[in-house]
């Protein structure tokens, strides 16, 4: 198993647990403020752990830049709506 695999497994892990936690707070008879804080605490690790691990594993080496909402990006985006290209090669 590569050390990619290794990542995904663990990412996918990470992931299950934080539902099960999340399914925990729903289903079981628990006190509101304990059901809460395991609906908050499976959230949390989805949202600051879970995504963030994701996001490192599976898009190593391209550029951030392109995916943040710069002036640059704004104009681009703006060009393309006044510029509509042919979608799919129609004609």
């Amino acid at each position: 198993m590569s050390s990619l695999q290794k990542k995904r497994w663990g990412i996918l892990i990470l992931f299950i647990t934080a539902i099960v936690i999340i399914l925990t707070g729903f289903l079981l008879g628990f006190e509101p403020d304990v059901s809460n804080r395991l609906k908050g605490l499976g959230t949390v690790m989805i949202f600051f752990v879970v995504m963030p691990l994701f996001l490192l594993v599976e898009s190593p080496g391209k550029k951030m830049k392109d995916y943040m909402l710069t002036e640059e990006n704004i104009r681009k985006m703006q060009s393309d709506k006044k510029d509509p290209t042919q979608v799919n090669g129609a004609d």
